[in-house]
């Protein structure tokens, strides 16, 4: 059996980032754009009032008075020039106007028909943004995984689309006798199939495509008919199969070139890798918690990694136990536990019933406690790793 950190290395070795495809901007959310966007215009693009009042020269105070010439709004400047003794009524997000080297903001202004006059307790501010405040021209926004903000900041930039990684295409695939489709009718010894549903969404929310085939029987025919669906796919995940039965099929497939079989890792001991006829394959545990928790663990940084994202690995973060643990055993436990958030560190307490097959378990879970190899025991107050589902 390898470790936990051995397999993840050898699954990321299975893969690498994908070709790029031009992206409109507003498909682009969510996407991890693979090269640096260029500004091609300042922003602003112009000196801009910051708040709404008069534009005027020179450093006034109170009881100073200047005549209104003019009015400049967002798109709309004013095409003139002001002088000493001049001023413009403008709005926020207007142009300034050539002279003009203050706003006063009109609750310090009291106007008269076309005259204004300075009030007592002027504010000092100029109000104005320069231009190029927020960026210049040839500043860029490095590759990231586009969020809301990102696309605000590239409209601005003038960035009508991006160049992206293309969505890896992944073809799930759960294999057993004994699985039956959500809403179908089982027999007394079939079970519905539910892995496959979590991983999809898992996969999706990370920015991937699925490709949900069909169940494939415990026969090596079917098995193979099954896998020729998944032509054309950047990644094929088996959902059991991968274990030491007589009916477990995937890792006797003709073709699959073995990475690992096997890892010191509770749940998830019967995780296989490896590439089938060039594709990367990745075989998960047919209990659904393992599954689940494997795909956390090695099938989201797979995908990660195809997107082009640089640091795919999980991100571990700490909280405070609130239980003792006893010392843990030769395999990586990764437990399913519940935080609450505190002031300080978030507390987290494992759940008693840590068997694979408890969906309901994992349902009230929103973190996995790691347990390293001959972890030593924990007593409530040490600090853990977790991992947040």
């Amino acid at each position: 059996m390898i470790s936990v950190e051995e397999a993840l290395t050898r699954c990321l070795a299975l893969v690498a980032p994908l070709p790029s495809e031009t992206v409109p901007l507003a498909q682009a959310a969510g996407r991890w754009m693979s090269v640096p966007a260029v500004a091609t215009r300042d922003q602003p693009p112009f000196p801009a009032s910051a708040m709404d009042g008069y534009a005027v020269q020179g450093n006034p105070g109170p009881g100073d008075t200047f005549q209104v010439i003019g009015e400049a709004g967002a798109g709309h400047a004013f095409d003139g020039q002001v002088s000493p003794g001049l001023a413009v009524r403008i709005f926020t997000g207007a142009p300034v106007p050539e002279g003009a080297t203050r706003v006063i903001i009109q609750e310090d202004v009291a106007r008269e028909d076309d005259r204004i006059t300075l009030k007592d307790g002027l504010d000092a501010g100029t109000h104005i943004r320069p231009l190029g405040q927020d960026f210049r021209k040839g500043d860029s926004l490095s590759p990231r995984r586009l969020r809301p903000n990102d696309l605000a900041l590239l409209a601005a930039m003038n960035i009508p689309e991006v160049q992206a990684t293309r969505k890896p295409v992944i073809a799930i695939i759960a294999t057993g006798d004994e699985l039956v489709m959500p809403g179908e009718d089982p027999r007394p010894d079939q079970i519905i199939a539910s892995n496959s549903f979590a991983l999809k969404a898992m996969i999706e929310g990370a920015g991937g495509h699925v490709r949900l085939l069909p169940i494939a029987r415990d026969n090596e025919a079917e098995l193979l008919t099954v896998l020729g669906l998944a032509e054309g796919a950047d990644l094929i995940v088996t959902i059991g199969g991968a274990s030491v039965g007589d009916h477990d099929l995937v890792g006797k497939v003709a073709g699959l070139e073995h990475s690992f079989w096997k890892l010191a890792l509770r749940p998830g001991k019967p995780l296989m890798a490896g590439r089938l006829n060039g594709v990367p394959m990745l075989g998960l545990p047919g209990n659904p918690v393992s599954a689940i928790v494997c795909g956390h663990l090695f099938l989201l940084p797979m995908v990660r990694a195809m997107l082009g994202d640089p640091a795919p690995l999980p991100k571990p973060r700490k909280a405070r136990l609130t239980t003792d643990l006893p010392p843990n055993g030769p395999r990586a436990h990764y437990m399913r536990a519940r935080l609450t958030q505190t002031d300080g560190l978030p507390e987290i307490a494992p759940f008693d019933r840590q068997d694979s097959a408890l969906l309901s378990i994992l349902g009230q879970a929103d973190a996995l406690l790691i347990r390293p190899i001959d972890a030593p025991a924990c007593r409530a107050g040490d600090t853990v790793d977790y991992l947040p589902l």
